[in-house]
């Protein structure tokens, strides 16, 4: 079964959406210039919320042990989500000194950029591969930018892995197919501004999304 992340989550609406939409995972992100930042005391009550329904991801970019571990306390998370510019190194000391699973978002723009997942590899629970951020942009995700997903297509990795970046309801199923994705995630493709999640698209992508194991060979 496809597996499913929903990023970006600030709302009880949108917790209790993707929860009863059977995601796999619910991101928190801790990371101020975004529109989708929460705030601990939001995260604690959130990730309350959510226990047992699904796992709880904690997102930070290039955070502090001291900014982790304030996300940690107040989410509680089954992973942590590394999406900075963290070096392989900088992943083992994170997960060694937390104790908490980890995964390591890798942004793409081209076939070059794919030489980084060996060593990310090596070292985190599992990979998403992301669109790399326009230039001259303070925030590395969550803007809605596509990367030619055929570029995974054929590409035999030895951690589970997610596909991001750009993904909605209406391409989640093409974009699966181009490159037999394990998993999913997505932020901004479920909102209907930046930041505000909708429940009906949260549910909505995630069975389009689960519904790639049974269609046919047709998108």
């Amino acid at each position: 079964m496809v597996q499913v992340k929903i990023c970006g989550i600030n709302s009880p609406a949108a917790a209790d959406a993707v929860a009863s939409a059977g995601a796999d995972y619910a991101g928190f992100v801790f990371f101020p210039p975004s529109p989708r930042h929460v705030g601990y005391g939001q995260a604690s009550s959130l990730s309350t919320r959510l226990r047992g329904r699904c796992r709880v991801v904690a997102v930070v970019v290039d955070a502090t042990d001291p900014e982790i571990e304030a996300a940690v306390n107040a989410a509680r998370p089954g992973f942590l989500q590394l999406h900075g510019k963290e070096s392989p190194e900088r992943v083992v000391a994170i997960r060694q000194r937390f104790a908490v699973p980890v995964i390591k978002a890798i942004s793409i723009a081209d076939k070059e950029d794919l030489q980084h997942a060996p060593a990310f590899e090596a070292v985190a629970d599992l990979l998403l591969f992301d669109a790399k951020a326009p230039n001259n942009t303070p925030r590395p995700g969550g803007h809605g930018a596509a990367f030619d997903w055929r570029l995974l297509n054929g590409r035999r990795l030895s951690r589970p892995w997610l596909l991001g970046g750009g993904l909605n309801p209406e391409n989640v199923v093409r974009a699966i197919r181009a490159c037999d994705a394990p998993g999913v995630d997505c932020s901004s493709g479920v909102e209907t501004a930046p930041g505000l999640k909708d429940p009906n698209l949260i549910r909505e992508f995630i069975a389009a999304a689960r519904a790639t194991q049974f269609a046919g060979a047709e998108s």
